[in-house]
This record gives structure tokens, C-alpha cells and sequence, in this order.
């Protein structure tokens, strides 16, 4: 039986950044991989594959340029389903292959298998052969990950009723589509399917959508949404869901509305990927979305030497923060020096168009009881927004009227996820609006946005007290 001083349950963000730093502190490490390839969930159905499908999309159809050439405008004329995986595949690839080499360069030893514990401080593998192999180890670390929800009422098929997985290996572009799920990865799918000009319809049983985000933002998006004839059903909750033959599909919602649609797509939460672990044997237990329950900063479970990173212990189950959590948890179960996750991070939603925030929406200041003003910029008054044929898109920053730092930034709009990280620089660095309204911005640039909505807040706020 072969002993670590790490081993690594899971390869994706999570996992990969803990066995790589543990590497790098000269220890001895192990990652067990259950699918066929390292990864994850993050490079295989997750992350890359459904952004490399965004760019894809706006690509092919020539989403961006639409705005100069009218919404007829098109780059390919009959777009495919196999057009769309082309592309995915060759990124894919791209990214194994980096994984793999980064695995090799640190001396990560890896397994493919399905990894189960036998007592706290050991597991079996099931190979890719049948074969059993046993490895025991100092430390763990779980980043094993989520898998759709799939509720026995939905009756999936895998060709029409799909999960989040499904949707990859669409054979055919189906003209209607229905997607159950307002969260971030129905919101993204639905955008990128409406880019399609697939028409689409969004149930979500709650009244609102991505309640994590400035209210503001949202109903810039959700306007945007409806503009291009997007179906919104809010308050909606599913009674029932029948397939009455190929590409023919039904959805009845409570009060007796029904909705009829080629394909749905059900994305209404994760869960964690851990029954198979067999975690009673290292007493740990998980939560009814099969979650782990760990220490904030550290990341430790309730068993002290092992340790939980990434989509597995729930919120906010994004790449960018799981990578840093597997980074951090390694440094804590090796006895390493880490520091403190940060209390702020970018959160970036790949929809069409996109939308990244970071610090505190209005509402939650308002709930503070902090005193604040607020910069509002449109990307229309950019002359690169005009450049690039934008006609939509606004950039917000939250300001405290005391101390004049910045307490958010809210983009929703073309490069959203890329602009954010000016934003985060100044807050994190606890920046304020005259660092906006003094330095000079590149011309033309969409980054100028932030210059306009600082002037915007600086024009209404009280001169700076002496």
C-alpha cells in the first residue's frame, strides 16, 4: 500500500492548484481523477466547455457585430451543433494537455479511478480495469466537485430532457427551447441559446433571479433579455414535464399554464459528487445537497486532517475562488503559511451579455446604514462603445460619502469579466473616487467607463472635508 503525504480526491480548479502547491512545498502527492481524463468537472462539462460555446456562439453568428449591421446580420448563415463542439473539443484537449504536463513537470503522481475511504486515513481506487489499489496518506484534500440535480419527477432522456451535462452533446439545434433554472448556469445557457436566435424560455419558481447581484444590474439585464424576445416566467413553479415525441416536450407550471418547447434543459442546482466516497468511513457527513461543511479559513473539515475545497462545500462554487481555496487548504494541511481568503472576489457570469461585480450592491449598503453615492456610466457614452457598435451596457460604482472609498463595482455589458479587475484593485486596496477622477483612463477604451461613472458620482457628492 503506497503512502502520501497528500492525496488530492478530484482534479478539477480545487484540486489541481492544492496537489500543485503541495508539490512545491517538496511533499509527496496523489490525485485521483474518477473521469477519464484530469480536469474536472471545470474542463469537461463545466467552465471551459460552455464558455468556449459562448465564444463560439458569438463568433459564428456574429453577435457583436450586430449592432452596426442589424440583427439580421450573420457570420454563417446555418450554424450547426457540430460547429459548436468543434471548437470546444480542440480547447479542451488544449487544457488537459496543459494539466497533464503541469502534473508531470511537479512530480504529481495521478490515478484515474473512483477513490472511496476505507478507514480515516485510507481509500481504495477502483481502476480503470477493474483493478483495486489502496493508498493511504497524512492529509486530504476532497475537491471531488458537484453533478446536476436531477429530480425524479424530470424525466430525462438525455436528447430532449437534459441537464447541464447533456447539453454539450446536442445532436441538432433545436429552434424553441425551455430552461428551468434562473441561477447562474440557466441564465448563461439561456443567453447564449437566445444568441443563437433559438427561442427560449426561462422558468424560475422564485420571483427574481441571481439575488446575489445589485438590483440595478439586474434589471439592465433582464431588460436586455426581454428586448431580444426572450420568454421570462418568474414565480413559476413546475408541476409537471412530458415528452409527447421527438423535439416535442411540455411543461405544465402551477395554475395550469403550459409551455411547449423542441428541448428542456433542467439546471435548477448541483450536487455535491460525494456518495460514492463512502465518508461514513472517515466520519464526515454531508448536507441534503451533498455538501461539506468546512472552516472558512482554513478549509478544514470536522475530521483535522482532512481538509474540503472547491464546488464541494457550496458557495461560491466558482473556478477563480476554487482554485485559490485548494491553494489555501494545502497550505493549511501541510502546515505551510497561508493567507487569509479575501473578503472580496470578482464574481463573473458568463452570459450574453456578460455580467462581474465585486464589494457590496446598494441594497446591502442601504442595509448597513452606510451613507453613499452612486456613478452610473453606459458604454454608449464611450467612444469605443461606439466604436465597437454598443448600444447597451453600464458600469456602476458605489462610493461612501465619509470616507469617499469604493465600496462596489457593478458591470453588466460586453468585457464585464475582463474590466471588473480594475474595480477590485481599488477596493481591495481600499482606493477612493478621486483615484478615478485623477488618473488617466487609455482613449478609447470601455475601461474609460469607469472615469465617466466616477465623474457622474463626484458631481453629486459633498466636497471633501479638510
Amino acid at each position: 500500500m503506497d503512502k502520501y503525504d497528500l492525496i488530492v480526491i478530484g482534479s478539477g480548479p480545487a484540486g489541481r492548484r492544492a496537489a500543485i502547491q503541495a508539490a512545491k512545498f517538496g511533499r509527496n502527492v496523489l490525485v485521483v481523477e474518477k473521469g477519464g481524463r484530469v480536469g474536472g468537472v471545470s474542463v469537461h462539462t463545466g467552465t471551459i466547455p460552455s464558455k468556449t460555446l459562448r465564444e463560439t456562439v458569438l463568433n459564428l453568428t456574429g453577435w457583436r457585430e450586430r449592432g452596426f449591421y442589424g440583427r439580421s446580420y450573420r457570420v454563417k448563415d446555418d450554424i450547426t451543433a457540430s460547429d459548436l463542439r468543434a471548437r470546444m473539443h480542440i480547447t479542451l484537449d488544449h487544457e488537459v494537455e496543459v494539466l497533464e504536463h503541469q502534473f508531470a513537470r511537479n512530480k504529481v503522481d495521478t490515478m484515474r479511478g473512483q477513490a472511496r475511504f476505507t478507514d480515516p486515513h485510507t481509500i481504495e481506487v477502483e481502476g480503470e480495469i477493474g483493478e483495486v489499489l489502496k493508498f493511504t496518506a497524512d492529509k486530504f484534500i476532497v475537491a471531488v466537485g458537484t453533478k446536476p440535480f436531477r429530480p425524479d419527477y424530470v424525466p430525462f432522456d438525455g436528447e430532449y430532457v437534459l441537464d447541464s451535462d447533456d447539453i454539450l452533446d446536442l445532436a441538432d439545434l433545436p429552434r424553441s427551447i425551455a430552461i428551468i433554472g434562473a441561477g447562474v448556469i440557466g441564465v448563461e445557457y439561456a443567453s447564449i441559446f437566445s444568441a443563437l436566435d433559438v427561442h427560449v424560455t426561462l422558468i424560475e419558481p422564485r420571483d427574481t433571479m441571481l439575488d446575489f447581484l445589485d438590483k440595478e444590474l439586474i434589471a439592465d439585464f433582464t431588460h436586455q433579455l426581454r428586448d431580444r424576445g426572450m420568454a421570462l416566467r418568474f414565480g413559476a413553479k413546475v408541476e409537471k414535464i412530458e415528452k409527447h415525441g421527438p423535439g416535442s416536450c411540455e411543461i405544465t407550471l402551477e395554475g395550469g399554464r403550459s409551455i411547449r418547447s423542441n428541448v428542456i434543459l433542467f439546471a435548477a442546482g448541483r450536487m455535491g459528487a460525494t456518495p460514492s466516497l463512502n465518508l461514513e468511513a472517515c466520519g464526515l457527513e454531508v448536507d441534503h445537497r451533498g455538501r461539506l461543511k468546512v472552516e472558512p479559513m482554513t478549509f478544514q473539515t470536522d475530521v483535522p486532517h482532512i481538509f474540503a475545497a472547491g464546488d464541494v462545500i457550496g458557495f461560491p462554487s466558482l473556478a477563480s475562488t476554487s482554485m485559490e481555496q485548494g491553494r489555501i487548504a494545502a497550505c493549511h494541511a501541510l502546515g505551510e503559511t497561508a493567507y487569509d481568503p479575501p473578503e472580496y472576489f470578482p464574481y463573473g457570469i458568463y452570459a450574453v451579455p456578460e455580467i462581474s461585480t465585486i464589494g457590496m450592491t446598494e441594497e446591502e449598503i442601504k442595509e448597513r446604514g452606510i451613507p453613499y453615492e452612486c456613478g452610473v456610466a453606459r458604454f454608449r457614452e464611450t467612444s469605443r462603445g461606439h466604436i465597437m457598435g454598443l448600444d447597451s451596457g453600464m458600469l456602476k460604482m458605489i462610493f461612501s460619502l465619509k470616507t469617499r472609498r469604493l465600496l462596489g463595482c457593478h458591470i453588466v455589458g460586453e468585457g464585464a469579466t475582463e474590466l471588473v479587475h480594475i474595480g477590485q484593485a481599488v477596493l481591495n486596496l481600499r482606493g477612493t473616487l478621486e483615484y478615478f477622477v485623477e488618473n488617466t483612463f487609455n482613449y478609447p477604451t470601455l475601461a474609460e467607463a469607469y472615469k465617466i461613472a466616477a465623474l457622474d458620482a463626484w458631481n453629486r457628492m459633498p466636497p471633501l472635508e479638510e
